[in-house]
This record gives C-alpha cells, sequence and structure tokens, in this order.
C-alpha cells in the first residue's frame, strides 16, 4: 500500500487556531451572559402596578412607624452609657421613606455599611431613632476605634477621599488643634475631646466590609434582631466588618 503525504501545515498556525478557537468559545460565553444581564435588568425595569403600591406602602408604613418611635421616646428617652457611638448601615433603600433617607444622609452614611462615629446628645439621638430600621449601633472600645482608624481611617481633602498614611495631612488639617498623627486621632475620638466634632468631620465615613452568609434582619437587636443599640456588643460585630 502505497504512502499517504499529508499536508503540513505549520506550528504557528497551529496555535493560532486553537487560540481563535479559544476566543470565540469565551466570546459566545460573554456575550450569553450579557444577554441574561439584558434580561434580568429588563425583568425589574417593568414593574406592575401592584409592584409601585407596594413600594410605596412600604415607604409610607416607614414614616408611620417613625412617628410612634419618636412619640415612644418623649414618653421614656433612651439612656445611653457612652458618649461616644459608632453607627454602621445595615440596610439599603427599600421600604424607605424620603424623610428617612435625608436622615441617613444628615448622619453621612449614604451607602450600605458605611460607618461613621457620633457625639450622643439630643439630637443624634433623635435621628439614630429615626433612621433605626436602617442601621445598629453601640459603644466602641478603644481598640475598636484604634483599629478603625489605622486599618480604614480616610481623610477629606478637599472634597477628597484620602487615606491617612502620612501624617503630614493631618497636621495640615488638624494642626490647629494639636492633632498632627493618627493617634491623636483615635485619642481625640475616644474621649470624645474638646475637638471631637473637627476630627469627626475631617474623617470620611469608614467603608466596611459586607460579612458573609450573614442575613441581617429589620428587628431590633435586642428582640433578636440586628438594628439598634448593640451596646458593647458593637465591637464583635465591627471586628466582622474590618
Amino acid at each position: 500500500m502505497a504512502d499517504v503525504d499529508l499536508n503540513y501545515v505549520h506550528e504557528t498556525v497551529l496555535k493560532k487556531r486553537k487560540n481563535n478557537e479559544e476566543w470565540a468559545v469565551k466570546r459566545r460565553a460573554q456575550l450569553a451572559a450579557r444577554k441574561h444581564r439584558n434580561e434580568e435588568s429588563l425583568k425589574l425595569a417593568i414593574k406592575r402596578p401592584e409592584q409601585f403600591v407596594k413600594e410605596y406602602r412600604g415607604k409610607e408604613l416607614d414614616l408611620v412607624r417613625m412617628k410612634h418611635r419618636l412619640k415612644r421616646r418623649k414618653s421614656k428617652p433612651e439612656n445611653f452609657d457612652s458618649k461616644l457611638l459608632f453607627v454602621i448601615r445595615i440596610h439599603g433603600s427599600q421600604d424607605m421613606h424620603p424623610e428617612t433617607r435625608i436622615i441617613l444622609n444628615r448622619l453621612r452614611l449614604r451607602h450600605v455599611f458605611e460607618g461613621v462615629f457620633i457625639k450622643v446628645n439630643q439630637v443624634t439621638s433623635k435621628l439614630l431613632l429615626s433612621a433605626e430600621p436602617f442601621i445598629t449601633y453601640g459603644y466602641p472600645n478603644l481598640k475598636s476605634v484604634k483599629d478603625l482608624v489605622y486599618k480604614k481611617g480616610c481623610g477629606r481633602i478637599g472634597k477628597q477621599r484620602a487615606p491617612l498614611t502620612d501624617n503630614n495631612l493631618i497636621e495640615q488639617a488638624l494642626g490647629k488643634h494639636n492633632i498632627i498623627c493618627l493617634e491623636d486621632i483615635v485619642h481625640e475620638i475616644a474621649i470624645v475631646g474638646s475637638h471631637f466634632k473637627d476630627v469627626n468631620s475631617f474623617l470620611w465615613p469608614f467603608k466596611l466590609k459586607k460579612p458573609e452568609n450573614i442575613n441581617l434582619k429589620k428587628k431590633p437587636y435586642k428582640n433578636g434582631g440586628d438594628t439598634g443599640n448593640r451596646g458593647s456588643d458593637i465591637n464583635e460585630f465591627i471586628s466582622k466588618l474590618n
């Protein structure tokens, strides 16, 4: 039987063919994924009338419950065990009344899993109670304050967010208050010093990581949920998000 000559194909051509085939497979997968995302977006974009009614009722219920909480507060004011609180937003805008959104903006909690230090007074306690279904808070210890400032601390330089990696930035912003380094910031926050407001305004809201495999409930913490005052238990929660 005579030998059959096989057509020789150069190795570079074979590699190019293989690369083209792999690229075509990836491209098909990308297009399929994009099509799926577009279909899901379209489903979300098209709302039925009953969805609008449900959302409206949810927002109005948020406002009614807020008024009830404030009314109860007048008859039984909440007593705080510390002048310093750390407040974390743990829920998004679903069923949120516009008034609640304004309050969260006043607290500088515009995004989920942002946290801020708060000095307790009559005004801030009212704001916390008003936005309670969307936040949790408690009394941070010195270790939590230090971990937050050192690991997550960013300052407001102009209108920009800047990591606190250089004490010169701190001195330029707060040097007039004799606060020139991270340790000074930690101390002023922890003791709620006379320049607490200046230091806290300089600090950008802390961006925390979302805990894995945790479904946070809108029920108060004291009733087995996740919102409202956690007391000293906030420190354990901070460690999970830091």
